[in-house]
Parts: C-alpha cells; structure tokens; sequence
C-alpha cells in the first residue's frame, strides 16, 4: 500500500479572497501561496502521491464552466512541474453547496476514490485543508488531518501554512 498526501486548493496552494484575487476562475488569477511549491516538491520526495481535492461550487453555481477549471488545473500543474514539483491528479466536486453530493467536502468520496485507485493507504495518508470540511473530509476517508490557519479542534495538527505543515508531516511520517 502507498501513502499520499491530499490537499484542498484554495487557501492552501493559491490565493483566494485576498486583496489580488477573489476567486480563481482564470490561469491568470492563480497566485501560488509562499512557499507552496517547495513544500508541494518535498512532499513528492517522502510520499508516492500528491494529490488536490477540491470543491468547485462556481460550476455548480455557474460562475465558471469545467472547461476554464480545467484550464486552472493544468497552468497549476504546469507551473509546479517548473519547480520540479508534481500533483498526481485533481479531484474535483463542480456542485453547488448543499446539492447533497457525495463528493463535496465534508464528504470523503474524492479522497476514498482516489485511495482505491491508487492503493492508498489512508490511515499513513494525509488531508491538509483550510477549513473545517476539509478536516471532516479527511477524518471520515481515516486519513490524519493538517488544517491550516489559526485553529480547528478536529485536526491533528494546525500550521499557519502548506510548508510548514509539510516539514511536520515528513517528521510525523519519519516517526512513525
């Protein structure tokens, strides 16, 4: 069995409801957040997958179509690539909020699906996120959860960004 490390997007890799950039329905709106890529490739070098699982209500809602998400997914990726930095695949929920799907977060179905498809083992697997639903995702999926911001009772462990939670992470792996 592998181990992978799943991270929601928005807050955790890219800028979002900052001054710069509200929402990213664009490549050109994606601002990698500090340090996002050196942790992203330093997590490559301990885990067989990294992966992004997102909720992309603005589909759902009508804001942007799955093409220009699409678009978003593949400027991230090639940009990370740059950096020698790799994101294995992108998961996506495009539902509204409170659509009653089993893929939006608090949900688990897109890290559960990507675990049987990759062979993952979620009990050595990882969820970062910034808010509660990501954490609950990754709770429900067995995986140990890393929320970033201030705090969030849930978690395993809070880190105010994706490189430092990512330096824990390689020492709770390394620990174990």
């Amino acid at each position: 069995m592998k181990r992978a490390v799943f991270l929601d997007r928005d807050g955790v890799i890219n800028e979002v409801l900052t001054k710069r950039v509200k929402f990213v329905n664009n490549p050109k709106q994606f601002y990698f957040l500090p340090g996002a890529e050196e942790a992203i490739k330093s997590l490559n070098d301990h885990f067989d997958y990294v992966f992004v699982v997102t909720n992309q209500g603005g589909i759902g809602l009508g804001y942007m179509k799955e093409k220009q998400l699409q678009k978003v997914h593949d400027h991230m990726v090639a940009e990370l690539k740059k950096k020698g930095a790799t994101i294995h695949e992108v998961a996506y929920c495009p539902h509204k909020p409170k659509a009653g799907c089993e893929c939006r977060k608090p949900n688990s179905k897109m890290i559960l699906d990507l675990g049987e498809k990759y062979k993952i083992d979620l009990e050595k697997s990882y969820m970062v996120g910034d808010t509660d639903t990501d954490i609950q995702a990754g709770k429900k999926a067995g995986t140990k959860t890393v929320f970033i911001g201030e705090q969030d009772p849930l978690a395993d462990a809070v880190f105010q960004n994706l490189k430092e939670a990512a330096h824990w992470i390689i020492r709770d792996i390394n620990n174990d």
